[in-house]
């Protein structure tokens, strides 16, 4: 399994709100070492969570030396996920590295792939062939069956199914609960409502819903 975090490293976290919160909890649980959480939200500094302190915004980031620290984001993926992608892009720009999170309760098959940045959650089963893409989220209990590829900044919303051979592509967003068959393919950016059940291939951009899933 292709994980780039390493249980000697230090470890800055973007963003302080929920999403974040769940990430630390599963660094904690691997007892990698968190230094802080940075968030634009003033109020929000000099306070803590789980323990572990909101330092300041994004700015501070820049006064840590390139090998002394990595990055998650902890921004969660809202629609399209913007602001989650431009903070990746931003620091990957300026030389950051971007460490996988990997909760100790999923399961993640050994040849599986996971791009930097890439987040699995707790109660996650990925099995065999899969490749997580850039900055991606596998959110709580998702099961990523055989050989499915899910692209760079999409999010797998908890309590989702993917049968094998799915794919998922870049930024798209697949809702709670929602079940996609086998050999199915999502398009970029496309949106999977919650509890969908989708039977066949989705446009780029489409928004879908129901069982099966019709466009909305």
């Amino acid at each position: 399994m292709a994980i780039n975090s390493r249980m000697s490293e230090n470890i800055l976290i973007i963003g302080a709100g929920g999403h974040a919160k769940v990430l630390l909890n599963a660094l904690q649980l691997s007892s990698v070492n968190v230094l802080g959480l940075t968030d634009s939200d003033p109020t929000k500094h000099g306070s803590s969570i789980l323990g572990c302190p909101v330092l300041g915004d994004d700015t501070m980031i820049d006064a840590y030396d390139l090998t002394d620290v990595r990055l998650i984001i902890g921004i969660g993926s809202i629609e399209t996920g913007s602001a989650r992608q431009d903070a990746f892009e931003r620091f990957q720009a300026n030389g950051f590295t971007f460490s996988n999170c990997v909760h100790p309760s999923a399961s993640v098959a050994p040849d599986v792939k996971l791009a930097p940045g890439s987040q699995v959650m707790a109660g996650v089963i990925i099995q065999p062939g899969c490749v997580i893409g850039m900055n991606s989220i596998i959110n709580t209990r998702t099961s990523v069956d055989h050989d499915c590829q899910i692209g760079d900044h999409a999010h797998i919303a908890p309590g989702a199914v993917l049968a094998g051979t799915v794919t998922v592509a870049d930024h798209a967003q697949i809702g709670i609960g929602a079940s996609i068959i086998q050999g199915v393919h999502i398009g970029e950016a496309a949106m999977i409502a919650a509890g969908a059940t989708v039977i066949r291939d989705v446009p780029a951009r489409t928004r879908v819903g129901g069982t099966p899933a019709q466009a909305f």
